[in-house]
């Protein structure tokens, strides 16, 4: 099934600006009908699933643009993307931990106000 820019849009939940700033930069390669309108397919949903996974990762849209220039040329570019995966994970397991540190020491200092409020209340 095919859709407009605007059936896109709602269905994926990004906007139209935004879907014609990912063409802009080359994330997607939007194919168009002969009156020069955007047609979005099936396959687009995927893609731009992958794309906001990846942002909402925190991988730069730089290396993102990269990523979808790789994956345009096809299988040959195979390893090459898998590496860039990898190293994405691994600063992305990296933020988790410092994330996870600092959770650890929120629930510190919540605890400790906890006791307090405790010990207060029972005086």
């Amino acid at each position: 099934m095919d859709y407009s820019i605007g059936e896109f849009s709602k269905l994926i939940g990004i906007s139209a600006f935004t879907l014609r700033y990912y063409e802009k930069e080359e994330l997607i390669a939007t194919k168009r009908k002969k009156n020069g309108r955007r047609v979005y397919s099936e396959d687009d949903i995927n893609w731009i699933e992958f794309i906001k996974r990846l942002k909402d990762t925190g991988m730069p849209i730089k290396e993102i643009n990269k990523y979808a220039k790789l994956r345009a040329m096809g299988k040959s570019t195979m390893n090459e993307r898998m590496d860039m995966l990898i190293k994405h994970r691994f600063v992305l397991k990296e933020e988790i931990e410092k994330l996870q540190e600092h959770l650890i020491k929120l629930d510190g200092k919540i605890d400790f106000y906890k006791d307090e409020i405790d010990k207060e209340e029972n005086n």
